[in-house]
This record gives structure tokens, sequence and C-alpha cells, in this order.
């Protein structure tokens, strides 16, 4: 009884998020027909709500970047040797995931790496390809071994074996081989565990030639550092002049929450590339493998193996991937849509929680709630805001202007409120284009001067981006979790190219 008991439990948490989403849409539909002034009001408050949150997010995004420009600029290196000694006994161990990456890609991220300014003898390097694409991958691995030999303190690779028991094809059943091959390596180099920290990178990751070394600060000077995961800044710099105009807005789009989430750690999880002390990933058994979103998940292993114990430390110092980009328009949004599909999947963390959180009553009622509000709510606006600000908005008062209420005071003036609210909301676009060319990467000279314009009227396509490749992936991925596990996502890897 009590594993039927658990099993519906799951269900119903998988159900929850998609239940809400469509609720609320659905409900706003339909109350349009039968009630269109309380949807008007609805709409209306909902507004005023998102002009607020968005002059609020404004000052988080300055303040972030403030932080952005200031810690980019200082040579963390000289820091550490002048404030702290004890950084030498710190090593680096870098994980790159791959999967049928070419050559120029990893090469490229590798590259990056020997132009950082922290001592290239403390790196641990380590590639780690897939059985299916085992010829494409050693033959990578010839050509970098050779060109990088010497380089670093260790520079190794492990090929993950196919159809392993209790995996899903994807970079955490990788990552999860990889960790514990790449722990028979550090026990015979006799590491101690608490001296090394992992950065757990996608294979496109290009880290700021200051990341390692104020990485190290920080693991040195905050405190419980083992108890710490730490997220960097993440922009989508290395082809951003060459990507096309949709990819790069909702890049941006990412980019700006992930800044405006590091003025406020304690609603952060990690997310995409990001770096852990080796201890932890030890204690937890390295990232999970029989699910997608493993690079968010991987904090929620840490928060509950050390029973709500364990935070994020926000990095300011940035680390740089590649937008979505292809051969064609089409593909590239395409390939946009998927990728965004995948991280919308996060949403999987809603039924892991509710059950880790009734096996941990140690943890404070107070935490729990905040994390799953957090967790619930940013799903949630993902997948409604968009639409429900720029479409369904105006169902009601089409409806209303139909009827009776057509000559009520709240139809007659409801237009000019919500056109003043759109107008209001101009603002935050307006802030997001001007950040957007503050954090772009120098212009190539293969590209015309002009193109600085391109960069700020691309803001244009916003509403447009968060619809199509926000709010529906979104409602996609939450609906197949509700839907079971026959329509469950697999992990999708994004093309890279150069």
């Amino acid at each position: 009884m009590a594993v039927i008991n658990a099993a519906v439990k799951k269900r119903l948490h998988e159900m929850f998020p998609a239940a809400l989403v469509w609720g609320i849409l659905l409900g706003s539909i339909i109350l349009s027909f039968i009630q269109p002034l309380w949807v008007i009001a609805f709409i209306i408050a909902f507004d005023l709500l998102w002009l607020i949150r968005i002059v609020y997010f404004s000052l988080l995004l300055f303040f972030s970047w403030r932080s952005f420009r200031r810690e980019s600029r200082l040579n963390w290196f000289d820091r550490l040797k002048t404030e702290n000694k004890d950084w030498q006994r710190i090593y680096h161990y870098i994980l790159l995931p791959t999967a049928g990456e070419p050559y120029e890609v990893l090469d490229t991220t590798l590259d990056s790496l020997t132009k950082n300014h922290f001592p290239l003898d403390h790196f641990i390097v380590h590639l780690a390809g897939e059985e299916r694409f085992q010829t494409q991958f050693i033959a990578a691995w010839e050509k970098l071994s050779k060109k990088y030999h010497g380089r670093f303190f260790r520079l190794i690779h492990t090929i993950h074996p196919d159809g392993l028991p209790g995996e899903m094809k994807g970079k955490g059943a990788n990552a999860h081989f990889a960790g514990w091959e790449g722990k028979k390596v550090m026990d015979q180099l006799g590491l101690k565990y608490e001296d090394i920290i992992c950065s757990y990178f996608d294979s496109d990751t290009q880290a700021h030639p200051e990341y390692f070394s104020n990485l190290t600060y920080k693991y040195l000077t905050v405190e419980n550092p083992l108890r710490k995961a730490y997220q960097p800044a993440v922009v989508y710099n290395n082809n951003i002049w060459d990507a096309p105009a949709i990819t790069r807005i909702t890049a941006f789009g990412t980019v700006f929450w992930l800044m405006a989430e590091l003025v406020r750690p304690e609603r952060m999880f990690t997310f995409s590339s990001h770096s852990m002390p080796y201890k932890a990933l030890v204690d937890i058994g390295f990232w999970q493998k029989d699910i997608v979103t493993d690079d968010s998940r991987i904090f929620l292993q840490g928060y509950f193996q050390y029973r709500g114990d364990f935070e994020v430390v926000p990095l300011y110092v940035p680390v740089s991937m590649d937008n979505v980009a292809a051969d064609t328009w089409w593909q590239s949004a395409r390939n946009l849509y998927k990728q965004q599909r995948r991280w919308a999947w996060g949403v999987e963390h809603f039924p892991y929680m509710m059950k880790e959180y009734r096996a941990h009553p140690e943890i404070s009622k107070w935490a729990k709630f905040r994390h799953a509000f957090n967790q619930t709510e940013g799903m949630f606006s993902w997948a409604t805001a968009p639409i429900l600000i720029f479409i369904l908005g105006r169902l009601p008062l089409w409806v209303a202007g139909l009827g009776p209420e057509s000559s009520s005071v709240i139809v007659q003036n409801t237009p000019f409120v919500l056109e003043w609210l759109m107008g209001a909301a101009m603002f935050g676009i307006l802030i997001s284009a001007i950040f957007s060319l503050l954090i772009l990467p120098p212009r190539p000279e293969s590209h015309p001067r002009y193109k600085w314009l391109i960069m700020l009227v691309q803001w244009a396509l916003l509403p447009v981006t968060m619809i199509i490749f926000g709010s529906i992936p979104a409602l996609d991925a939450q609906t197949r979790l509700a839907l079971g596990k026959k329509y469950h996502l697999g992990f999708w890897v994004t093309p890279k190219k150069r």
C-alpha cells in the first residue's frame, strides 16, 4: 500500500505543474465568454504585477551587471598570491562531456583553458566521449592529446559505454560514468578531495581568463566552502555575431534571467556550466544518470545529501558558450525550440523535490516552501506570462464589446489602461537592449558596422520569441510530464559547429 501511495503521489506531483498552467489558460478563455469583466480585471492586475516585476528585474540586472563589469576586470590571481598563499593546494578538474561535437569545438574549448591566468600545472582536463560516437571522438582525442601534450597537469579521456543498466542516454549518464572513472585518477595521484574543484562544463564552454582564479579565491574565502556550489555568469558570446536574431534574443533572455538570479543566491540552482567541490560530488555519488536536467539536479542532490546545508555562491566572472546556430534559419529555429524544451524539462525537479521533502523532515518547512514556490512560480510564469500578456489579454475585451457590458466603464477604459501598461513595459525591452549591447564581445571585422543597429532593432522580436521559444516549449515540457512516462523527453544534444 505504501508503494502504491508513493506512486500515486509521484503521478500527482508530475501532473500538478501542467494542471496549474492549463487551468489558468483554459479558465481565462472560458471565463472570457462567461464573465468577461472578471477576466478583464484579472488581466489588468496581472499586467500591473508584471510591470512591477519588470522594474524590479531591471534593478537586479543593473546591480548584477555592475558586479559583472567590476569583477571581470580584476586580476584575481594577483589577489590570490597576495592574500591567500593556500591557493597552491587547489587543483581544478574540468569535466567536458561530449556527444559527437567536432574537433574544432573541443579545440577552441581547450585553447581557452590555456589562456586562463591560473597555473596550468594545477589542471586536470577530462574529455568524456560516448561509445556511439567513438570513431569521431577517438580521432579528435588523438589530435587534441598531441596538440595539448604537457600543457596541463593531466589530460585524460574516457568512453562511456552504451546501454549501461539504469541509464538514460544523455550527458548525465556520461558524466556519472566519467565521474567514477575520474575518481580513480584522483586516487592514483593522491590528491585530497577537499583540494579539488570540479568545473562541469558543456563542450563549447570558454571560461574568462580570470574565471579559475576567481573561483579559487571564492572557494578559499567563503564560509564552509564544501557545502557550496559555484555558479558563474553565463553568456552566449562565442558565436553571437553569427547567430540568427531569434536565437540571440532568446539567449539574452537566459543570460539576463541568470544574471538577475546572481543577486539573489538564495533562489539559485546550478545551471548549465558550473563548479562544485569535488568532495561534495564524491559524497553525492556524482551526477544522476537517468534524467535530462542533470546540471540543475546536482544542486538538489547536494541539498538533500547535506540535509539542507547546501547553497549556491554567485560568480560574476563569466563563462561563454555557443548560441544555437545551424546552416539554415529554419533549422536554427527547430534546434532552438528543442533546446528550450529540454531546459523547460527542469519541471521534472518538482516531483523529485516533493519526494525528497517527505524523506527529510529535518529541513525546515520554510526552506522547503521557498524552493518549491520558486520552482513552481518560475515554471508557471515561463509557460503562461507571454500568452496572457500578448494574446489572451485581448479576448475578454473582444467578447465584452459584443455584449451588454460594452458600455461599462471598465470595458471603455481597459484598452487605454492596457495600452499604458504595455507602453510602460516597453521600458523593460529598452533596458534589455541596452544591457545586451554592454555585454557583447567586440564586433568581428567580417561584420559591417551597421550590425550594431541590427543588434538593437532585433529586440522588436521579443514578444514573438517569448511565445514561440518560451511559453510553447515550456507548455510542451510540462504537458509531457503530466501525460506520463510514454511522453517523457529524452536528452537532446544541441548541435554545435565552427
